[in-house]
């Protein structure tokens, strides 16, 4: 399912970084399939899912939508509180929804090699795990700091297939910079995602993944959504409120952008929640720019 067209009015176009000019397919070309920069700039409300992404799904989907009666009890509210559980993928989040989906699309293309970056390690994981299924090879830069805090969370990957490097790393020119300037340096996704993007940028059969924020990653995760619909309706409940942590969006625009759609439509009036990170507050104290 695609946002775009059940808004009133377009979204402004990304800016390239480097001109402020709007990007096209050709500036997305070195990074990603073709089939995922037509994602990226589609104005057509759904979008098939292709049959091999289908059956991957099924290992998992759908997950359950759970009533949280318990929840309900210790509160002492009338209300009825339902949370979807996406826990039960394979690799334990919600990641894998967009991770096989754009790996089956770089498998299509012929795609040698995914490099992508990595904070906790949840969405390494996941694309570890889908470039495993495709027979493509997965090269994840994970944040030094989670590197070291998370050895669980590396040997993931690694069982998956994935080759995971503690960023910043010697690897890259954006790494050797930053450790020139700061040997001791514990990592960032800005500079893990600096490593990525200049890996594939300077490799023909590389292409680069991104786990959240983009329009293909977040109409790949309403899968989310379009299933709680259903559920709710056979609970014979229709939320009044939907709640969704934010952090790249993916999370919040799963399970939250179905039921948007109703509410553009007018049949609606469901209040919408994102819960953020008072560390990094984007969208309360961000500067949209």
């Amino acid at each position: 399912m695609v946002q775009s067209p059940d808004l009133p009015t377009p979204l402004s176009p990304p800016l390239h970084p480097g001109t402020l000019e709007p990007a096209g397919p050709a500036d997305l070309a070195p990074l990603f399939p073709m089939e995922l920069i037509m994602q990226e700039v589609s104005q057509d409300r759904w979008i098939d899912i292709p049959d091999p992404v289908r059956e991957m799904y099924r290992m998992w989907r759908p997950t359950p939508l759970i009533r949280a009666t318990g929840l309900e009890k210790a509160l002492g509210t009338p209300a009825k509180i339902f949370y979807k559980y996406e826990g039960v993928s394979p690799v334990g989040s919600h990641k894998p929804n967009t991770a096989v989906a754009q790996a089956y699309y770089n498998k299509i293309e012929g795609t040698k090699r995914i490099v992508t970056e990595t904070g906790a390690g949840q969405w390494g994981s996941a694309l570890s795990y889908a470039c495993q299924q495709f027979g493509i090879e997965a090269k994840v830069y994970m944040v030094k700091a989670s590197y070291d805090q998370k050895p669980y969370r590396k040997s993931m990957m690694q069982t998956w297939g994935g080759t995971v490097t503690p960023s910043p790393s010697e690897e890259t020119e954006a790494g050797r910079s930053i450790l020139a300037g700061d040997p001791n340096s514990p990592g960032s996704l800005g500079i893990a995602i600096s490593e990525a993007v200049e890996v594939a940028a300077q490799n023909d059969d590389t292409k680069y993944s991104l786990g959240s924020v983009l329009n293909h990653v977040l109409m790949h995760q309403t899968v989310i959504g379009q299933e709680a619909i259903l559920q709710m309706e056979m609970a014979d409940a229709y939320p009044d409120i939907v709640i969704g942590c934010a952090g790249g969006g993916s999370n919040l625009a799963g399970i939250s952008f179905p039921f948007i759609a109703d509410k553009l439509a007018g049949k609606t009036n469901t209040r919408f929640i994102a819960v953020e990170p008072e560390a990094s507050p984007s969208l309360t104290k961000g500067e949209f720019t």
